[in-house]
């Protein structure tokens, strides 16, 4: 019988342990899955919101009528799909593309609109929110169920596309769009920390979570999984968010008032400060107890003591004040042999530094990389623009270029002069004649028109006014309008001031009659001017709408169909007549 009951224990713990390791594994399945899901993207827009006479409808994208604009609302959540989201006095009732109502067997469907967005893509492009019973659930766009109606609120959460705060009873967590558990629901606030990389975006931004204590709110730290970093028992906490290290969150965290810093969960500045600021510029915290100021760096050590009654932070060196005067500082805490009213700035180019003066009237000059002056301070102001050129301003504010030797490249006479985002191209312009000149990277001239407005498309820009169009690519070279638009069968082309259309061949397809001609849009459609109204015409080369539309604004129209787009509000847009 012993041996038996021994038998018998032996199996339980067995049992048992395999419960546990089982659960565990399950757990980390849990966890894993929590992790596994994918953003929708919107390759191509197929649908587009219509606007008649303040009514909502949809068109698609020959224009269409898929949805009677009859509506007082209409949400399309993912352009690419065929679900269209229409209210009429509280009343929803959702669509396809074949104006047939789907999902009727939920009462309330909402897209769900993402927070921070400034954009027409301003919805979750995947799921969609349902209530029952005053709860809240989310479906996809089939309409199978996610999650049950079980939420007392649900909503998008700022910059976690794909990840919605949710409550229960008063309390907060955070779900994906898969319905698992990231944060569980045991908050009373979740935020995200506003960590973002270029090349992730918010994907390891973590969570700051807070409870509610007798002596009032508390604040933990999740990381970008929903791992437990740091306990709820802050009275402030905030993550730096220029230390870009996409695993080590560095964090500034407060207990009974006095602050300190973290290193995920390890504490490297301890909590005796009224303040900590962290100094981009220098990779160091400056640090304040009892109005006296001192600098630590991201490991935690001291390299300037808290003595001064002041720090600044200015460029490459930090600036302590006290009686005696003012003590330069590097960035290692070593005392700097540089004038007090001296500032460095870094560049991108590791050869050059900006000198700033600011001994009397503040002025600008240029050192290597050794200390050695090789522009004067001679300069209102220097920035570095590319290769060895400066862009310069002079005494009368007027801007120009300037190579590392101080010998002028571009005319110091320009009101705006500035990089084309994402390009190697400067544009440059004057207040009084309106003409915008565009240099290349080599500050050769490549272009000068009057009136002009500049435009980016895919891997071109586009310069134009009324009476020409040119276009080059971001390194500078000029193509034609058949080079950016290659699929497109027909081109615009001026003879005597006129626009018309030519084919691939050259040959007028569309006299050139009109004022002004866009080229044609990704959806067939090209827009005509005469007479100072705006009409469209298809890929034949066939007027759908002719010109008596009074369009107003600062890019050329486009078109669907007889419908021209409007852009209002935060990126939104809409089609009408």
């Amino acid at each position: 019988m012993k041996k038996k009951n021994i038998i018998i224990i032996i199996v339980a713990i067995v049992v048992i342990l395999a419960l546990v390791i089982g659960g565990f594994f399950i757990y980390k399945a849990i966890k894993n899955s929590s992790e596994d899901y994918q953003i929708a993207e919107v390759k191509e827009y197929n649908y587009f919101l219509l606007n008649q006479d303040d009514k909502f409808g949809v068109i698609d994208k020959t224009g269409n009528i898929i949805v009677q604009p009859q509506y007082e609302e209409v949400t399309i959540p993912n352009p690419e799909k065929a679900v269209f989201i229409c209210s009429n006095d509280g009343n929803t009732q959702v669509y396809n593309e074949k104006n047939e109502q789907i999902m009727t067997e939920y009462s309330d469907v909402e897209a769900i609109r993402l927070k921070n967005v400034a954009s027409n893509l301003m919805y979750e492009k995947s799921v969609l929110k349902y209530s029952e019973d005053g709860k809240y659930g989310l479906i996809d766009f089939t309409g199978k169920k996610i999650t049950k109606p079980i939420y007392d609120e649900l909503d998008s959460l700022p910059y976690k596309e794909g990840q919605f705060l949710v409550g229960q009873d008063g309390k907060y967590g955070v779900i994906n769009l898969k319905g698992n558990n990231i944060v569980d629901i045991q908050y009373e606030q979740v935020d995200v920390d506003g960590y973002y990389s270029e090349e992730n975006g918010y994907k390891y931004a973590g969570y700051i979570v807070s409870v509610k204590t007798d002596e009032g709110y508390r604040y933990g730290y999740l990381d970008c999984n929903g791992n437990e970093v740091l306990d709820t028992v802050y009275n402030d906490l905030s993550r730096v968010k220029e230390i870009g290290d996409n695993s080590t969150a560095y964090l500034v965290c407060a207990q009974n008032g006095q602050y300190g810093v973290n290193k995920n969960s390890e504490n490297i500045i301890k909590n005796e400060y009224q303040s900590i600021s962290y100094d981009e510029n220098n990779n160091v915290f400056i640090v304040e107890r009892t109005k006296k100021y001192g600098v630590d760096d991201v490991n935690g050590k001291e390299i300037i003591p808290v003595e001064y009654t002041q720090i600044d932070s200015t460029g490459n060196y930090l600036y302590a004040q006290d009686d005696q005067g003012t003590t330069v500082y590097d960035s290692t805490g070593n005392q700097a042999d540089i004038d007090a009213n001296i500032s460095i700035l870094s560049t991108t180019n590791s050869n050059y530094r900006i000198k700033i003066d600011n001994s009397d009237v503040t002025k600008y000059g240029v050192i290597d990389s050794a200390g050695n002056n090789i522009i004067p301070e001679n300069y209102n102001y220097i920035s570095y623009l590319d290769n060895n050129y400066f862009i310069a301003s002079n005494d009368q504010g007027k801007l120009g270029v300037i190579d590392d030797a101080g010998n002028t490249k571009v005319e110091l006479k320009y009101d705006l002069l500035q990089k084309i985002d994402n390009t190697d191209l400067l544009q440059a312009s004057t207040s009084t004649d309106n003409v915008t000149q565009i240099y290349s990277k080599d500050l050769v001239l490549l272009c000068e028109m009057t009136n002009a407005t500049i435009e980016p498309i895919g891997d071109y820009i586009k310069v134009y006014n009324d009476t020409e169009s040119k276009y080059f690519s971001k390194q500078g070279n000029e193509v034609t309008n058949k080079d950016v638009y290659p699929n497109n069968k027909l081109y615009t082309t001026v003879e005597n001031g006129k626009w018309g259309f030519v084919d691939t061949a050259g040959n007028i397809v569309v006299d050139c009659k009109y004022d002004k001609a866009t080229e044609f849009n990704e959806y067939g459609f090209a827009a005509v001017k005469l007479d100072g109204k705006w009409g469209a015409i298809n890929s034949e080369g066939q007027e759908v709408v002719e010109p008596k539309y009074e369009i107003n604004t600062e890019t050329e129209p486009s078109f669907i169909g007889i419908y021209y787009k409007v852009v209002y509000g935060y990126g939104e847009c809409y089609y009408t007549t």
